[in-house]
């Protein structure tokens, strides 16, 4: 647990977070870049300032300012951009047309499509981190079970029994839970072998995309699993990497000098990925 201030921090912060078809990253002076699709422009955001954290949706992007407050861009069809209003947050996460705030006092937050329940978060508490995917929400307790809402056709809110669980990433139809003792599990469709992470150890970040599963291991390596039709998995040769983030068909990540390295379908569209200096790099 990070502590900011005078505040306890429940959710380490994402400097970099791949939506459907475009990236938000977060650079070291507190301002943001998005790369990727420009169909639905994410306006705006060059405005942005004191930018802690970053999440992006299937058109949409959200960012956590250090004063708690919320700002958002993009797609706002369902009201997944409506969070003007939110405050004393302390970590956000963009779901396909939803978003999620987690409030300092362990209670979620949420706005924009709620075809799937998935918006159904109000008698939620003492949550320490959330995840978004396509049409679920997903919380963890401070001990360690975890709780969801939304769809549950490919099973992917079966964490009934789940424990010691210290993060969660939701993809399109599937759940990764990271265990605290750096092991990974998954529920919901395993179409692309995007759960088989049984032997998966020495994880400290975990990412779950489109059909792939991301893994990021304490020595700075990526273990991946899943879908590889754009060569999107293909990261065995990615080291010294402290942040990473899966999309749909492509993944990228941060490495510890700051530079950005990227695997499956060009989503920069002749944008340079930006280089993120020190301060933008999460201290766990």
């Amino acid at each position: 647990m990070i502590i900011r201030g005078n505040k306890s921090e429940p959710q380490s912060h994402s400097i970099l977070s791949a939506g459907a078809a475009h990236t938000a990253v977060l650079l070291g002076d507190g301002t943001v870049s998005v790369l990727g699709d420009e169909g639905v422009p994410q306006e705006g955001v060059e405005n942005w300032s004191d930018i802690i954290a970053v999440s992006s949706g299937s058109a949409h992007t959200i960012g956590l300012a250090k004063d708690g407050l919320v700002v958002s861009t993009g797609d706002n069809l369902y009201g997944q951009t409506d969070v003007v209003n939110w405050a004393d947050i302390a970590a956000v996460s963009a779901g396909a047309y939803f978003t999620l705030g987690l409030k300092y006092d362990g209670t979620v937050i949420a706005t924009g499509d709620n075809y799937y329940d998935q918006l159904n978060v109000e008698d939620w508490s003492d949550i320490i981190y959330v995840s978004a995917g396509s049409i679920n929400s997903i919380g963890v307790k401070k001990d360690g079970t975890v709780v969801a809402e939304g769809d549950n056709s490919r099973g992917q809110t079966n964490i009934d029994g789940w424990e010691n669980i210290d993060k969660v990433a939701s993809g399109a139809n599937h759940t990764v839970g990271l265990k605290s003792d750096g092991s990974v599990v998954a529920v919901g469709d395993n179409s692309y072998g995007q759960l088989d992470v049984d032997d998966w150890m020495d994880v400290v970040e975990i990412s779950a995309g489109v059909g792939i599963t991301i893994g990021l291991k304490a020595d700075g390596t990526v273990i991946a699993t899943g879908d590889n039709y754009a060569g999107q998995i293909d990261l065995v040769e990615w080291e010294n990497i402290v942040a990473v983030s899966a999309g749909c068909g492509y993944t990228v990540g941060i490495k510890s000098d700051g530079t950005a390295v990227e695997a499956g379908k060009d989503i920069t569209i002749e944008k340079d990925i930006p280089h993120v200096n020190s301060v933008g790099i999460p201290q766990n």
